[in-house]
């Protein structure tokens, strides 16, 4: 499947958010879904993962076996109208990039390349 790039107004609300839940696949084949910090990369359009101990955590082995992750990043604006986007794609365990995220996080990131990208209610 071929990499798809965000759309401006993906790209803005993605850059508008600060948290989302990614998913992975464990070793018996069992998800897991877990809330982490992210940043888009507009130069590359991928997600970046970041976080604090990222090289030990169960997320990070996941990706780096399988090679694929999902994420959502989603709210609800008031009364309720709820908006978000879902990415899945391929995704890499890299030992660089999270002095992006700022001082304190782990210099470990995991980056998803989207191959499919489902976007509500953000335009």
């Amino acid at each position: 499947m071929e990499m798809r790039p965000f759309s401006p107004t993906e790209a803005t609300y993605l850059e508008s958010q600060r948290l989302g839940r990614l998913a992975t696949v464990g070793k018996n084949g069992s998800p897991q879904v877990v809330p982490v910090g992210f940043r888009l990369n507009r130069e590359l359009q991928t997600i970046d993962v970041g976080g604090h101990g990222l090289a030990r955590t169960k997320k990070y082995a996941d990706v780096a076996r399988e090679r694929r992750a999902a994420i959502v990043i989603d709210d609800v604006l008031p009364p309720w109208r709820p908006r978000g986007i879902e990415v899945r794609g391929r995704a890499e365990v890299l030992s660089s990039g999270g002095e992006a995220f700022g001082p304190g996080w782990s210099p470990e990131i995991i980056r998803i390349w989207p191959e499919k990208i489902r976007a509500w209610g953000i335009d």
